[in-house]
């Protein structure tokens, strides 16, 4: 089946990219992000350490931390549960392709899998992008509730995020894929056109 993978850190655009290849080529959207608390539970239940710990935590203990052990974490996480990720994307029966989307989708995790540059890219946005159109998402704060001082938590959660992408550039370095940095000058169609030239789709 072909499937189209697009990694990189949160608020970058690939979900806005996603759902434009879903209308446009007609592929089945498998958005991560929609699986994660359930991904999360199922390592939780298998014993995977990090996991469980993080569900074990509240509000205050997971963002007032150092955005570098908060990092660390993510990409722990996202190790832990790539193999449910991975068991869900091939239950999936679509004829016309799949295109997925995700910070979940590290590179070093795509070349274990042997996904070949072609069909994976990263997407990663500058911080001043990032932080603009996080203070926009009515779901922050939600998150953050029970928080002792939010801005505070705000701050070391979008440290931690510039930190990931970072460290996803670099695995893209390393592991030869190809990464694009969106500084919100390119509007979401262009962005989508790039993406759409890497993967060898029409335009």
């Amino acid at each position: 089946m072909n499937i189209y993978y697009i990694g990189g850190s949160p608020c970058a655009g690939k979900s806005s990219v996603a759902e434009i290849f879903s209308q446009k080529y007609g592929l089945y959207y498998f958005k991560v992000d929609d699986f994660l608390d359930r991904y999360m539970q199922a390592g939780a239940r298998k014993g995977h350490p990090i996991c469980r710990r993080v569900a074990r935590m509240n509000a205050e203990q997971i963002w007032m931390r150092e955005p570098l052990i908060q990092c660390r974490e993510e990409f722990d996480i996202y190790r832990e549960i790539f193999e449910f990720v991975t068991a869900d994307l091939k239950q999936i029966n679509w004829k016309g392709g799949i295109i997925t989307e995700g910070a979940a989708y590290l590179p070093e995790l795509m070349k274990q899998s042997g996904i070949p540059g072609s069909r994976y890219i990263s997407i990663v946005p500058t911080k001043e992008f990032q932080i603009i159109h996080y203070r926009k998402r009515d779901f922050v704060t939600l998150i953050l509730e029970g928080c002792s001082d939010k801005e505070a938590a705000f701050r070391n959660w979008m440290d931690r995020d510039v930190l990931f992408a970072q460290e996803v550039q670099k695995q893209c370095c390393k592991e030869n894929y190809v990464s694009i940095i969106n500084d919100g000058t390119m509007k979401i169609d262009e962005l989508a056109r790039l993406v759409a030239i890497h993967f060898g789709l029409k335009h």
